[in-house]
């Protein structure tokens, strides 16, 4: 039951990370991957910091700081082509 509770917490997490990022959502499964990524790195990020999640919201919590900036990394990687520049 806890593996469906994180898979939805990662949904959530994804699906709000990409509205943050990128100003809209990007698909469940993109969202689904992002998040439950985005939800490890937070965790191991936040553990550094020496924080831990407790309860639905900190793991909401730390899942969306992780995909943001899994989001944010991924942004900073990937070339953009000179259309996409222009638009910004």
């Amino acid at each position: 039951m806890y593996f469906l509770w994180y898979l939805l917490i990662g949904l959530v997490a994804g699906w709000l990370a990409g509205l943050i990022v990128k100003g809209r959502g990007a698909g469940f499964l993109v969202n689904l991957a992002v998040g439950v990524i985005g939800g490890l790195l937070g965790g191991w990020l936040f553990s550094l910091l020496g924080f831990v999640a407790v309860g639905t919201l900190g793991s909401l919590l730390t899942s969306l700081a992780g995909a943001v900036v899994l989001l944010w990394l991924v942004a900073l990687l990937t070339p953009r082509s000179r259309k996409e520049r222009s638009d910004r």
